[in-house]
């Protein structure tokens, strides 16, 4: 058990397993559980009593797997160099390889049930609890092949998947961008490092940082062009055969979204390019620059806010900012930080960054390595909005739909974040502090809306390209990426951000990055509303908490009041956004 440190807490995962022994002995009966549930195989048409069995042995298999594996994770991430953690761990996912097989024929099978069979299990009160599932199942049924059409698909998937590893492995184990000096010593530039040496106020390390980093990725630009051209006829290929009208769409159905969530977030954007411009030109005239360039945008405008925060501090910060959410919200969050929900000691050997990770059997925990500064309190915040999420969602739904989608990961996380900044603009009276803030949420807003929204449209221009059958060299991915460059940021400089698009691995994500810039408009939107409606704009936002994926995203985003079928809340956040930008003029 890793002990407390000073003041701050650890974990309490023993809540989950006492000891290693007691893992042992459920991860012991993992194989049985699968065995179980694959002696369903060819009876699903039986009867809807044998498929509402089927599910429920499914579902023991699951929640005991993810109860498993959340254990295992955590365990290893407390330290990495821990031998037994690292092994139980690649024990779990070496179970998940290999009992796959017991569970890849339920999909297909339940696909190919005849309408008429379907028809009566929809209706069935057997399996009223499941009936969304079932429903899902028979919207995408158009779009799953036969079960040999599966098997060979699966059994191609490593093949098919090895551009995404060459990129990974080039990436972040062949590739070295060398040294350089700063304030004297000499320093290795890699991707960790990197955005550090954006960050430094010394702009000839900045500017060096960059095109260490851009020449390194042009020297192997027409390798990257190819592990991404590979990847995007993956995805196009795919769309074809599961009979989808585009590879955004196919992207977009598991949610539900249609495709004109994605192309008008493009378009308010676009409309919304103004007050970005203004914000580079703050940057220009605050940073004393004759001429700014991409690797001007990173840097603070002012110095860093050095104040130190204690646990207590931060706790108390984040307790105020959550208020408006009301008692239920804050009885629970104390609670979690009374129960040691958080692992929050900085020590050798734990993984780095921060996440909120659980199962439905599982408290939500948190990691992350608290240093006493202002951005541990927001980390804090934001992974706190992650766990209330699951917190919510476990406790008012049943394990099907306890998992809220993706889509939705980070509005909550990101509204604890907004809360928390309005929460210390109210409570402030140091002026440098909330000129601070504001530059803070004005990056945040850039790199979260703008930025993801630029890496959507790149996106969605090279998938469009290879469904016409043009194929993605690195002279049009260069060309086409420093083109959306210079129209979201109206800067001319280096001609190096060009090759940027060879390190960003979000490409190969597959319509991904969408979601980080619908979030955060959506967290702006609901965070906004709360603190200035009251009641109502709550109580519609604990109702998003607690809805799991009860419905589809869009709709559980409706009730919640934010209409992402509409440009409203992407423009609403575009115009908070240019209110910062006025406000830091005013200020600087």
């Amino acid at each position: 058990m890793i002990q407390k440190t000073n003041e701050l807490p650890v974990w309490d995962i023993e809540a989950i397993y006492p000891s290693g022994a007691a893992w042992e002995k459920d991860f012991a009966k993992l194989r049985g559980l699968a065995e179980k549930f694959a002696a369903y195989r060819g009876k699903l048409q039986d009867s809807d009593k044998v498929l509402a069995d089927a599910i429920r042995a499914d579902e023991v298999f699951d929640r005991l797997a993810e109860k498993l594996y959340v254990f295992a994770h955590l365990r290893a991430d407390e330290d990495t160099g821990n031998a037994e953690a690292s092994s139980r761990l690649d024990r779990i996912k070496g179970a998940f390889a290999e009992l796959a097989p017991f569970s890849a024929w339920f999909m297909p099978e339940l696909s190919a049930l005849p309408d008429k069979v379907m028809k009566k299990y929809l209706d069935s009160p057997v399996l009223a609890d499941h009936r969304r599932s079932l429903k899902e199942v028979v919207r995408a049924r158009s779009h799953v092949l036969s079960e040999a059409e599966e098997k060979i698909i699966g059994l191609y998937s490593d093949v098919t998947h090895a551009p995404d590893r060459t990129f990974s492995l080039l990436n972040d184990a062949d590739m070295t961008f060398g040294t350089l000096t700063v304030d004297g010593k000499k320093e290795t530039l890699t991707h960790a490092s990197y955005h550090t040496f954006l960050e430094h106020p010394d702009r000839k390390v900045r500017r060096t940082a960059f095109r260490k980093m851009h020449v390194s990725y042009g020297k192997l630009r027409h390798t990257f062009a190819s592990t991404l051209d590979a990847v995007v006829k993956r995805h196009v290929v795919s769309a074809r055969l599961r009979k989808y009208p585009s590879s955004l769409a196919a992207a977009l159905f598991d949610d539900n979204v249609p495709e004109q969530v994605y192309t008008r977030l493009i378009d308010s954007v676009h409309a919304h390019l103004v007050p970005m411009y203004r914000y580079v030109e703050l940057r220009k005239k605050v940073l004393k620059l004759d001429k700014i360039d991409i690797y001007d945008l990173y840097n603070p405008l002012l110095p860093d806010c050095r104040k130190s925060y204690s646990w207590d501090d931060a706790v108390k910060l984040v307790n105020g900012a959550v208020k408006p959410l009301g008692e239920e919200y804050g009885r629970i969050w104390k609670n979690a930080v009374r129960e040691r929900w958080i692992d929050a000691p900085p020590r050798k050997g734990k993984r780095s960054g921060a996440y909120s990770s659980g199962c439905f059997d599982t408290r939500p925990y948190i990691l992350m390595s608290f240093d006493h500064t202002l951005n541990d309190v927001f980390t804090l915040a934001h992974e706190g909005g992650h766990s209330m999420h699951s917190y919510f969602s476990n406790h008012h739904q049943p394990y099907q739909y306890a998992d809220y989608s993706i889509f939705a990961a980070e509005i909550a996380s990101t509204t604890n974040e907004i809360l928390l900044f309005e929460h210390l603009m109210a409570n402030s009276r140091d002026r440098d502090l909330k000129a601070y803030l504001l530059c803070h949420l004005a990056d945040e807003i850039r790199c979260t809306i703008y930025r993801q929204t630029m890496f959507a449209e790149f996106e969605l221009l090279i998938h469009r390209l290879a469904e016409e059958g043009t194929p993605l060299t690195a002279d049009l991915l260069d060309n086409e990426y420093g083109k959306l460059n210079a129209l979201y940021y109206r800067i001319h400089g280096d001609k190096l951000i060009s090759h940027e698009w060879a390190r960003i691995p979000h490409f190969y994500y597959n319509f991904y990055v969408y979601k980080y810039a619908t979030g955060m408009s959506a967290a702006i939107r609901l965070a906004t509303g709360i603190l200035k409606n009251g009641e109502p704009a709550r109580e519609a936002y604990l109702g998003f908490l607690k809805a799991g994926s009860c419905k589809d995203v869009l709709e559980i985003m409706q009730d919640a009041g934010v209409d992402l079928n509409t440009p409203e809340p992407v423009d609403a956040a575009l115009d908070y956004f240019a209110g910062i930008v006025r406000k830091l003029e005013n200020m600087l």
